[in-house]
């Protein structure tokens, strides 16, 4: 197989969150697959700011294993688990990104000269508040890639270190979730022209 160069990536990417909220999935405005190329409104997504050792991607799938007594292979399998994640290290370790992988982005108070953000402490903390995420980068032929995440939420522990010799980060791995039998978990759109 013949190698073409034009498909090999490498690039940096932006990430960008849209509207939080609780329990169903609720549309935030998804920019034209033709706009592919374009920066998404600003009315609905916002841009989270640098990042650091890149945004990781991650389809993981579990299949069931068929089997029958008269052959040693393996005759079929069938899926019956998805699991579609973002990963990255928010490199603007802000309090406002503190709130965002604590899937509480609006709990940030301002008041003369500070800010301040406390993790839900009551009832409502057991119903999660999900965001979508979009994602550009890079697609093969130095077009432009859109991944969108329509039900995503932070869950993985939330890390970060103060080092003398290194950056704090906030680490955060988020995860899809269904959305209906008609919308998809995640889409990816890649320009070709």
């Amino acid at each position: 197989m013949a190698v073409t160069v034009a498909n090999l990536i490498q690039g940096p990417g932006i990430l960008y969150k849209g509207t939080a909220y609780t329990g169903s999935y609720v549309t935030t405005a998804e920019p034209a697959d033709s706009a592919v190329n374009t920066t998404p409104q600003s009315s609905a997504w916002t841009d989270v700011g640098g990042t650091s050792d890149g945004v990781n991607i991650e389809i993981g799938r579990e299949y069931a294993e068929l089997a029958v007594d008269q052959v040693v292979d393996i005759p079929d399998r069938r899926l019956t688990k998805r699991e579609f994640s973002l990963a990255t290290n928010l490199a603007e370790a802000t309090i406002e990104n503190l709130a965002l992988v604590s899937n509480n982005d609006s709990a940030v108070a301002s008041a003369s000269g500070v800010k301040t953000y406390e993790p839900l402490n009551t009832a409502a903390v057991i119903q999660p508040t999900y965001i979508p995420l979009l994602f550009d980068g890079y697609a093969p032929s130095a077009f432009r890639r859109r991944i969108i995440g329509r039900r995503m939420l932070s869950v993985d522990p939330i890390t970060f270190a103060y080092k003398k010799d290194g950056q704090t980060v906030w680490s955060v791995k988020w995860a899809g979730h269904y959305v209906s039998s008609s919308i998809a978990p995640y889409k990816v759109v890649d320009q070709t022209s």
